[in-house]
């Protein structure tokens, strides 16, 4: 189990007056991406799972959890844990500190323990609790004024409106072509512990994304669901375009030690055993999903399965599904004209397809299984030779189909 065996000392930090400065000086320190994180409790309630809660709101994760016991803050408070030492999350500040009681400020002290970060408690009051005064006694602890740690920020910082990075694709279903490959019909192999080859070196290239896309998916898995495995688990389909039975066989030391890498098996059952990169956007995902392990369970388990427990948890095709992704699919009728001229507006598929492709199937058997496409277009080349020939316009719009698997 991790635990950090020296962790910071605990900043408390006195505002007797509860001056609104200083709580809009600790709210304008909240940057994530750079480190800092100020978690504003909830009002009205004491519970360590609530405390729990906007620790995960705060980290920009999706609350309440599913899949747990309903007032078990054990879970909240562990996925916190993993999802702070995948980021680079090194403080975390506390406002109303003064409010805190027994069980919740355990809580933050466990949360301290596991993952090293430096803990700042803002107190609103002239005094601390007699508890807290008491607990802090046992632990390494600097005590300091509001007026030296939380200066009065520039009213222009405060007053400018920091403009957001537009999102073209806001809103908007993604079609991946990585995820055409996801439905396969064979079981999961056994866990293997093969030394993979690189996924180039086997000749094999996923669809590359755009950058635009990229962003888009990434910001979406960042911030559909607090469950670090079902994120880490769809982002790995989409930068690998692996069968639910690829992902099936990944374990947590499959995945490179810092996290740039990650090796799928499947006994030669489509390509072979593959190492593959791991995208930059992709490293915290997969990060947290292997740090849950190891808080959890303390040993080693199926990367992309809940060592929590949890129950009734989405399936990954309906969590993508939630986050608007979906392999391409069939091409829609063209709509007739009405008689007075005007033409209807299209809708979308009211229900996603997610074909059966054996497209990367290496097997003669598994060539030979039925067309289960359902419509959708087949995946792109994946092969140095195949990718040329499509630059060079030497193969046709509908590669992959079985009777063109000669072209290869």
């Amino acid at each position: 189990m991790l635990d950090c065996p020296d962790p910071p000392p605990v900043t408390v930090v006195l505002d007797p007056y509860d001056d609104v400065v200083h709580t809009r000086a600790a709210l304008a320190s909240h940057a994530p991406q750079h480190g800092r994180l100020t978690v504003h409790p909830t009002p009205g309630t004491d519970a360590a799972i609530a405390l729990a809660y906007d620790v995960l709101a705060a980290l920009g994760k999706p609350v309440p959890l599913a899949g747990y016991r309903h007032l078990d803050p054990a879970p909240a408070w562990s996925i916190a844990a993993a999802w702070i030492l995948a980021t680079p999350i090194t403080h975390l500040t506390l406002l109303r500190a003064h409010l805190l009681t027994p069980h919740r400020f355990k809580g933050l002290l466990a949360l301290r323990r596991r993952t090293g970060v430096r803990l700042v408690l803002v107190c609103h009051h002239r005094s601390m609790r007699a508890f807290l005064e008491r607990e802090l006694r046992q632990v390494d602890h600097v005590v300091a004024e509001a007026s030296a740690l939380l200066p009065e920020a520039e009213p222009a910082v405060l007053d400018r409106q920091v403009p957001r990075a537009a999102r073209p694709l806001a809103n908007r279903w993604i079609a991946l072509p990585a995820l055409t490959t996801l439905k396969a019909f064979d079981e999961a192999t056994g866990p293997c512990r093969c030394a993979a080859p690189l996924a180039a070196d086997r000749d094999f290239f996923p669809p590359v994304m755009p950058p635009v896309t990229e962003a888009e998916v990434a910001w979406r898995l960042q911030r559909a669901t607090a469950h670090p495995y079902l994120a880490a688990q769809l982002a790995t389909a989409v930068f690998t375009a692996a069968s639910t039975t690829q992902l099936a066989t990944a374990q947590v030391r499959d995945l490179g030690v810092d996290g740039t890498t990650i090796t799928l098996h499947d006994q030669g059952l489509r390509q072979g055993c593959m190492t593959h990169p791991v995208p930059d956007w992709a490293r915290p995902l997969l990060r947290a999903a292997a740090l849950l392990w190891r808080i959890g369970a303390g040993t080693s388990g199926a990367l992309f399965a809940d060592p929590l427990g949890g129950e009734g948890l989405p399936s990954l095709t309906s969590f993508a599904e939630g986050c608007r992704l979906r392999p391409p699919q069939p091409p829609r009728p063209k709509l007739r004209r009405s008689r007075r001229g005007t033409t209807p507006s299209p809708k979308e598929n009211a229900e996603t397809i997610w074909p059966v492709c054996t497209v990367h199937y290496g097997l003669a058997w598994a060539r030979d299984e039925p067309d289960l496409m359902q419509g959708c277009p087949h995946p792109p080349p994946h092969t140095r030779k195949t990718i040329e020939r499509r630059k060079k316009g030497w193969l046709p719009p509908d590669y992959g189909l079985r009777g063109l698997r000669h072209l290869r």
